[in-house]
């Protein structure tokens, strides 16, 4: 079970992971189920997507009820050979890869596709032998409370997945990120005009066009915020690539806490998007109030660059059949 490598498309990349289907459990949260029908949707539509995200070993957890009553989690190791999904391979019939350099060692990921109807859906595993042990739990499961590894996943989901759409071919002309997991996305997208000779301030310019981010957690601590010793440890050796000093760098996403400054994940995405939406008209307005402070220029509240798209859901997924045929 393996697919080449071989795509080109100029349409619209959505950065999530996504629940799509119980025969591949590998992402559990509301916000996957939403997003594995927003790419059901787009085969239906024929919509140009392709979906990026982790491939969590553990998928699903399992819930039971212990003798005494309390709810008890329980970690389920999948078998990638048993789920409808296939090793992406190169040219040669290698294991395609990426990689992604810390500054103590590189991380190496494979890419797996799942199809979402006509909707390809990639999904990074760095459970590899070149990989430390640490490194190796990056994919093992969502929603670490390790925020050394939490930051080390969310670097390999928003610079490794852009990396892993680049070897596969893709440019994209849109790029979204669901929630702030995947915003270091924009500065690799940057880190690329850089390279080719571009100020950070022009390239940030020209790709915050193409950047679309989407808020979920309307309460300050549902959103992914790292104290900056942790930024230090783990991108030290990348904010020179986009020609910024550390204090540059920091100022992208730090945000003014009580206890110290951290750098915000969602004030990066919002910083560096020029869409911004809430996902319902009043939770809009509660972004609106809640991300205020980062345009301070702005008098009102309803002036704030932040605007609504209602979720929607996959109605065939969700319907059964019978009702489905109903109103024929």
């Amino acid at each position: 079970m393996h697919t080449k490598a071989a795509a080109t498309s100029n349409g619209l990349i959505s950065r999530w992971n996504s629940a799509c289907t119980r025969s591949c459990p590998s992402i559990r949260a509301a916000w996957a189920c939403w997003a594995g029908d927003y790419l059901k949707e787009a085969s239906d539509l024929g919509a140009p997507l392709v979906g990026v995200g982790l491939m969590y070993a553990e998928g699903y957890f399992s819930q039971r009820i212990s003798e005494d009553g309390w709810q008890e989690t329980v970690n389920n190791m999948l078998s990638f050979e048993d789920l409808p999904v296939l090793q992406v391979l190169d040219g040669s019939e290698n294991p395609l890869t990426i990689s992604v350099s810390f500054p103590d060692r590189t991380v190496t990921a494979h890419i797996w596709e799942l199809r979402v109807g006509r909707v390809p859906l990639y999904l990074l595993d760095t459970d590899l032998d070149e990989n430390t042990p640490a490194d190796r739990n990056l994919t093992l499961r969502l929603y670490y409370s390790d925020l050394d590894l939490r930051i080390a996943q969310e670097i390999m989901l928003g610079v490794g997945g852009a990396r892993a759409l680049r070897v596969l071919g893709y440019d994209p002309g849109v790029w979204h990120m669901n929630e702030g997991h995947a915003a270091f996305l924009t500065l690799e997208r940057a880190r690329e005009l850089v390279a080719q000779g571009l100020t950070f301030e022009q390239a940030i310019a020209q790709t915050r066009i193409g950047n679309v981010f989407t808020t979920h957690t309307p309460v300050p601590a549902g959103n992914d915020e790292f104290p900056l010793w942790l930024v230090d440890k783990n991108l030290s050796n990348y904010w020179p690539e986009l020609g910024l000093s550390r204090d540059q760098f920091v100022n992208l996403a730090k945000n003014q806490q009580s206890w110290g400054d951290t750098f915000s994940m969602p004030i990066l995405a919002l910083r560096n998007s020029d869409g911004r939406n809430g996902v319902s008209e009043l939770h809009g307005r509660v972004a609106r109030r809640m991300w205020k402070f980062l345009w301070p220029e702005v008098e009102k509240e309803e002036d704030v660059p932040i605007t609504s798209v209602t979720n929607g859901v996959h109605t065939a997924t969700w319907l059964a059949r019978r009702v489905r045929v109903l109103p024929q």
